[in-house]
């Protein structure tokens, strides 16, 4: 049994990975500051004895004793991260500088949790790792994008100076149970509109083209990530190499809801991506890990997690 830290841990990502580090035995302490985590979200394993929730901001520093961090804190969709984007900075840059440190004075392995957002609107596709980038360092976004990027330096520079057991992952779009159905995720926002029998929007032609995994893969991924060699440090892309266009998604959500709802058009907001697929190569041969769940059955996962949620509304 290990004494594991993830902060963000009663966000959507954040509480689906405690509850499998719960489930494999470990002493799980989560951290979460509620900006976008929910205590329902953990509700079920508050009553289990080795889980611990704590209100805390990782602005702030934490001091304890652990063997590996999850370092997940960041609000993560653009509704979110924009509200506020001098504090998503500060979560992304303050929170790992403060998490790093905590792993060196612990000698504790971290895994930070970056995003393929640190490629921007990418020239390459698909995205491997060795890709920088194509960041607008001054944008709307960038609040999130540089965060994020600025953060890998930090993790990075942890371990050439100091020896910290450090990995990177890079998310790529990543969708569940424990969305909440507000956070301006497209995922979200056509299954609870198709559910409301509302118009589905879709922001410019409808064919910009984005890659969707199911949180379960995920986790699977950031478990065997952390696991890895301490020499090893990424990063490693994480997501589901299944390209679907924006239109594509909408006609599947309607076909899976068995909605009424209409398709309109709105423009494209600054700075959105055009393409988003990983390379996972480097995820198949260091983690023997590739996703296996579809997009439609992840979809009708969600569908009826969200037919339950706002039938309680």
């Amino acid at each position: 049994m290990k004494r594991i830290l993830v902060t963000g841990g009663a966000g959507f990502i954040g509480s689906h990975l405690c509850k499998r580090l719960v489930r494999d035995g470990h002493d799980v302490l989560a951290l979460d500051n509620f900006y976008t985590g929910s205590k329902e979200n953990v509700w079920d394993l508050l009553r289990e004895p080795n889980f611990e929730l704590v209100r805390h901001d990782v602005i702030q520093p934490y001091w304890c004793e652990v063997d590996e961090i999850y370092n997940l804190a960041c609000p993560a969709s653009p509704i979110h991260y924009q509200y506020d984007p001098i504090q998503t900075t500060k979560t992304a840059v303050f929170g790992t500088f403060h998490m790093c440190g905590l792993a060196r004075r612990t000698h504790a392995k971290i895994l930070h949790a970056s995003t393929s957002e640190v490629y921007g609107d990418p020239s390459v596709h698909p995205q491997p790792e060795t890709y920088w980038g194509n960041v607008n360092p001054i944008g709307s976004r960038s609040c999130y994008d540089e965060g994020k990027r600025c953060a890998e330096t930090l993790a990075m520079d942890y371990h050439r100076l100091h020896g910290v057991r450090t990995k990177i992952i890079r998310i790529f779009n990543t969708y569940g149970t424990h969305m909440q159905a507000h956070d301006g995720r497209v995922i979200t926002n056509f299954i609870v509109a198709a559910l409301r029998g509302e118009p589905i929007t879709i922001y410019g032609d409808g064919q910009q083209t984005r890659s969707f995994q199911y949180v379960d893969d995920l986790v699977e991924g950031m478990v065997r990530m952390m696991a890895t060699e301490d020499s090893f440090t990424g990063p490693v892309n994480l997501g589901n190499p299944a390209e679907f266009t924006m239109l594509e998604l909408a006609e599947m959500v309607v076909r899976l809801t068995g909605s009424k709802s209409t398709i309109i058009y709105k423009p494209l907001p600054a700075d959105d991506p055009r393409q988003r697929k990983p390379d996972i190569t480097l995820a198949k041969s260091k983690l023997g890990w590739e996703p296996h769940i579809t997009l439609e059955e992840g979809l009708q996962r969600v569908i009826d997690y969200f037919k339950e949620r706002l039938g309680r509304e």
